[in-house]
């Protein structure tokens, strides 16, 4: 059963990749335009590093500090 967090992230992530209903996972490969990767790497893809965590990459895409990651996500989508 999916969380809150996780409908949330989700769901921010198909706004910033112009997709609907998407997994995460999905959304962030549609968004990074990779196909097959785990969700933290087709968002560390799209920001161009390696080995950030979740609330990293997604901090790093944002060009924010310190927020968790739907938070930072929602930053970049001009919903924060």
């Amino acid at each position: 059963m999916a969380t809150n967090k996780t409908l949330e992230l989700a769901g921010v992530l198909n706004a910033l990749a112009g997709t609907h209903g998407l997994e995460a996972v999905g959304a962030a490969n549609a968004w990074a335009g990779t196909k097959g990767l785990e969700l933290v790497g087709a968002l560390n893809h799209k920001a161009g590093t390696t080995g950030l965590a979740l609330a990293g990459v997604c901090n790093k895409l944002a060009g924010t500090k310190g927020l968790e990651a739907v938070g930072a996500l929602n930053f970049l989508n001009g919903t924060y």
